[in-house]
């Protein structure tokens, strides 16, 4: 495998009212890693801001902005309400398309009685293709339907729609996929590609555009519906979630209703909840619902196993929109033994394709391209989307299994189905996979998809042709440039730096996806303990094929190690030693636990971005640092025009603000002479004990209650050389003891009343203090001396 490539985003330092406005949604911590982020990803008002993050703050856009399209789909849905006709839903298998065609199921039902006047289709997987086919439209013309409603799906799919009015029955198209070339002959296509890209709407998923529908049946037909249209919005988040769209505009809004609409469905008992297959379903996969995570990684991945395994995924629909209990319990089982086999599956098609992968050479390989006789069609797509990661390629896996019958193809033009080879492919690196693998339609049987994923199939005999053209145009196209497997993070952070506070701040990103994708953190010099990995169970106890791997990490800001897990490797991957990973941050509801989910990780000594690399960067955008620590004054006078740090940090935010400061000082001038210079020049502490401490401050509380004095902030913290945020702890403990600690101006004045009512609460809050206090202490202790090294190559990331 080629070497991943690590970079860490350029950070631009967000302007101070900036950090202040976001500080008001995180009032446990300082703020400034959300800034950084949101500022980084393009929140840059406050207006903005509000919205982003307050979904009641947000204006979401009227259905009828999809124009005369919508008006004309509203005009036939309402000719078949008044003229009963019968209605079918035409669905998709994967995840988006289950809940696009539930959110129809249950909304359009509002309307049309179910199983009589409406019926849903969805085609199998393993033996149909994405879109309309015409066998399964004669099935529904045989069946009495004068309109099909698809989701998800159909856009393109123009002689079959041209066959469906043919045989008397009217189309109405919601979908997100790639636009014909002129309009099809529908009788409405719901589309937000037709938008301009900057609508709010543009980037809608199939269940979100199927939704934008109803509820302008909704508006249309009011007070038809018995329940309200929010009730859709838990399936909408599902599906946007799990289908990987850029959650900007109205996408955003939907799944920020959604998940909260999951987690209060979730909380209700069993037999009293909306959608017990949902929860169910959760409950299997050990989430509660209030995490995007709870859907990318649980609810997501569950919907799509079934059609990977089974190929049918009808009663997924069944599953997600039914109310009785036992039915939704057994389908959820059903739905998790299947998530089970999926996982089995995979790892076996991965590990095949890391054997074929060893007789190419990546080095004159643009697009990788596979085929094995053996493989099931089902998982191809998640084994192509890891090994376009790992590689840095397009990667393109063909299966010919499965397909023996001269049946199942009965539609197709091509003489010899059985010799008919049928794939996935993903994309990478901002390839367009979707343009290169059309360039090649005449090597094709067919072919549909978006610049990142595909599906496709074609003669077994065309594969090698296909795989040297679609090569050659790639080649061409990027020039010199070399395709790497890269990896981004997007914050450096300490061990210290994990847990509760940190993950709220990068929770104020949620719900994350394309264009806002989960927070990558960097994290250097750190070392793994307790390792040890197992094979996953299923929900009856029995082993699945695919490893995770637990740890405990550690680096040398604090002395608590901190939880983490990686999946689909094993213990023995981890690096011995000394090494920098990166990670994302996570609450784990079932362990009731904040942990690590680990990305990637190497030895230090490989890193890309070590102290060396550091010292050979251009030195315009690199601090020199002067280690002047544990020195007399006298040194610091030979260093007139360096930036000078005399106060010992307590923590690598303290370290970093200097660091920035030196920065944006350097990139302001030109040339070597003006490179500005940073002297970190504190000297190791001498420090009291922490009770000697909690001591000075009962007394000097007792004091100034007593003469009636007033004091500053400042004085108290270099009477007892403490930082501000250990005083505060200090503070509060003093409350509990009977002092009253109240503002006036800039000063505090400090009364008591002594009283033990409080006496154990008063234990724990000192208790608090002198944790806080020792905690403290160890962290300037470390700082006093931890190698210029490890400074220089914080500094190093930051200069970036």
């Amino acid at each position: 495998m080629p070497e991943q490539q690590w970079t860490i985003t350029a950070t631009e330092q967000p302007p101070e009212w900036f950090i202040q406005a976001v500080k008001q949604y995180t009032p446990a911590s300082s703020g400034l890693y959300a800034a950084q982020l949101l500022w980084q990803r393009g929140i840059k008002d406050c207006q903005q801001l509000t919205a982003f993050i307050n979904h009641k703050a947000y204006q979401p856009a009227s259905p009828f902005e999809f124009g005369q399209e919508m008006h004309l789909a509203i005009a036939r849905l309402r000719q078949a309400y008044n003229t009963k006709e019968k209605i079918a839903i035409w669905g998709d298998f994967d995840a988006d398309g289950i809940t696009s065609t539930s959110v129809l199921w249950d909304g359009l039902g509002q309307f049309f009685a179910q199983n009589t006047q409406l019926i849903y289709y969805i085609p199998n997987r393993l033996k149909e293709s994405h879109g309309l086919n015409n066998q399964g439209i004669d099935n529904l013309a045989k069946q009495g339907c004068k309109l099909i409603v698809t989701c998800d799906t159909g856009s393109t799919n123009i002689e079959e729609i041209i066959y469906a009015k043919q045989l008397g029955i009217d189309v109405i198209v919601t979908d997100h996929h790639t636009l014909p070339a002129e309009r099809p002959p529908v009788a409405a296509i719901i589309n937000p590609r037709y938008l301009p890209k900057e609508h709010q709407l543009f980037n809608l998923s199939g269940v979100a555009v199927a939704y934008k529908l109803v509820e302008a049946l909704y508006q249309s037909l009011s007070n038809v519906a018995k329940y309200p249209l929010e009730d859709l919005l838990d399936l909408v988040a599902v599906g946007l979630i799990a289908d990987l769209v850029q959650l900007s505009g109205d996408c955003r809004y939907l799944a920020q209703m959604g998940i909260q609409r999951l987690q209060e469905d979730f909380k209700q008992p069993a037999a009293a909840r909306r959608r017990p297959g949902v929860g169910r379903l959760l409950e299997l996969c050990q989430k509660s619902g209030d995490r995007p995570t709870d859907i990318s990684f649980g609810l997501g991945p569950r919907i799509n196993a079934v059609s990977r395994i089974q190929g049918d995924a009808s009663f997924c629909v069944e599953l997600l929109t039914s109310r009785d209990v036992k039915r939704c319990n057994e389908l959820a089982e059903v739905t998790e033994l299947a998530n089970a086999r999926r996982k089995s599956l995979q790892k076996d098609v991965q590990a095949q394709v890391a054997q074929k992968l060893t007789q190419l050479d990546l080095s004159t390989t643009s697009v990788i391209v596979i085929e094995d006789a053996q493989w099931p069609a089902g998982v191809l797509g998640l084994v192509a989307g890891q090994v376009a990661q790992e590689t840095g390629r397009p990667t393109i896996l063909l299966s010919t299994e499965g397909l023996g019958t001269e049946e199942e193809f009965s539609q197709s033009p091509i003489p010899n189905p059985q010799s008919l080879a049928r794939g996935s492919a993903r994309s990478v690196n901002s390839v367009d996979l979707y343009q290169l693998v059309k360039d090649q339609a005449h090597l094709l049987h067919r072919f549909g998809g978006h610049p990142f994923a595909a599906g496709l199939s074609l003669l077994v005999e065309n594969i090698p042709l296909f795989t040297a053209a679609i090569n050659q145009q790639l080649r061409q196209s990027l020039g010199s440039t070399t395709l790497t497997p890269t990896v981004q993070a997007d914050l450096t952070v300490t061990v210290a730096d994990l847990g509760k506070e940190l993950f709220l701040e990068l929770k104020l990103l949620e719900p994350c996806g394309m264009g806002n994708p989960v927070p990558k953190l960097l994290i250097q010099n750190c070392w793994f303990e307790n390792s040890w990995h197992r094979n996953q169970q299923d929900w009856q106890g029995k082993k699945v094929q695919y490893i995770k791997t637990e740890f405990d990490i550690r680096d040398d800001s604090t002395r608590s190690a901190f939880p983490g897990l990686w999946w689909g490797h094993y213990k023995d991957e981890l690096p011995i030693g000394r090494c920098d990973c990166i990670a994302e941050l996570d609450y784990n509801t079932f362990k009731k636990r904040y942990e690590i989910r680990l990305i990637a990780v190497r030895s230090s000594v490989n890193s890309a971005l070590n102290t060396q690399q550091w010292l050979n960067a251009p030195r315009s955008l690199t601090p020199f640092i002067l280690d002047l620590r544990n020195q007399e004054h006298s040194a610091l006078s030979t260093q007139p025009s360096a930036l000078i740090i005399e106060d010992c940090p307590t923590n690598w935010d303290d370290l970093r603000i200097w660091l920035r400061r030196c920065l944006a000082t350097s990139r302001s001038t030109s040339g070597l002479d003006n490179q500005q210079q940073l002297a970190i020049a504190w000297s190791k502490p001498n420090h009291q004990p922490p009770n000697q401490i909690w001591l000075t401050l009962v007394g000097i509380a007792k004091y100034l209650s007593r003469t009636n004095q007033l004091v500053t902030r400042g004085q108290l913290l270099e009477k007892i050389g403490i930082s501000d945020q250990t005083l505060l702890v200090g503070i509060k403990a003093l409350k509990y003891l009977g002092f009253t600690v109240q503002r006036q101006d800039r000063s505090l004045q400090i009364t008591w009343h002594p009283s033990d009512s409080a006496e154990n609460l008063a234990d724990e809050a000192v208790a608090r203090f002198l944790a806080a206090v020792r905690e403290e202490q160890f962290q300037q202790q470390y700082f006093a001396e931890v190698p210029l090294s490890t400074i220089v190559a914080i500094a190093s990331y930051d200069s970036k």
